[in-house]
């Protein structure tokens, strides 16, 4: 293969990752809607949508492999096809956290408002759009920021997971409380069908936040394989 085309298909193995990454955000912004909302039209959209960041994915990881096996790049080239490679491969799993996001919508309504889904996944959304602009950018500073971002992310999420707790705890204890106090000794039944549905909805909530966060970690594995790319430093990574 001429030089020539080589620099290209690496030039263009950057540009779909970075199209990839701005699909998935994209996504990402309808499936945090959908979830605050309930709007089930949007989440089916989100969900039926994955194929085509799934098809996406499969012809970039057809790019990275065909190089990688025919080129035999190496030093810089090897960095860059190999972290594109990973980096494809935390896009593809971010886009199939977002359709599980859209699916806790459900047809009654959004996430438990306990958990402020909008605020964290802006923030989530956010930490991936940085990782892929500093993909595009080549920038290492840029990596280390979303690493160090990370830890309050988490923290956010420990507080949301503890507040959805605390608010069924509540809820349960109200319920026994107003039942002693009415002596209604029938009223067991009603209270087991309120708590086995406020159960389903924190249940519901606590994947939320779960998954959220695990989108943060993929957006600081990209910054970790970008800063591998960028100044061969595997800081991030281990």
């Amino acid at each position: 293969m001429p030089r020539e085309n080589y620099r290209d298909r690496l030039d263009d193995l950057r540009e779909g990752v970075v199209e990839m990454g701005e699909t998935v955000c994209d996504r990402l912004d309808d499936a945090v809607e959908a979830a605050v909302s309930g709007d089930d039209d949007l989440a089916r959209s989100v969900i039926e949508g994955d194929h085509e960041v799934n098809e996406t994915y499969l012809a970039l990881e057809d790019e990275c492999t065909e190089l990688l096996a025919l080129q035999q790049p190496v030093a810089g080239d090897l960095r860059l096809v190999a972290a594109s490679f990973k980096i494809i491969t935390d896009l593809e799993r971010v886009a199939d956290l977002a359709t599980n996001l859209a699916d806790y919508g459900g047809p009654d309504g959004g996430v438990h408002p306990a958990v402020d889904v909008r605020r964290l996944g802006e923030a989530a959304r956010e930490m991936v759009a940085d990782a892929v602009a500093a993909y595009a950018a080549r920038d290492p500073d840029a990596c280390r920021d979303i690493a160090a971002r990370d830890d309050d992310f988490d923290e956010r999420c420990r507080r949301a997971s503890e507040a959805v707790v605390r608010e069924l705890l509540e809820a349960d204890r109200a319920r026994t409380e107003a039942r002693d106090a009415d002596g209604d000794a029938d009223g067991g039944a009603t209270d087991d069908e309120a708590l086995e549905a406020s159960l389903d909805e924190v249940s519901q909530a606590l994947l939320a936040v779960r998954d959220l966060e695990r989108i943060a970690d993929h957006a600081v594995n990209i910054a970790a394989r970008t800063l591998y790319m960028v100044e061969n430093d595997d800081e991030l990574i281990y």
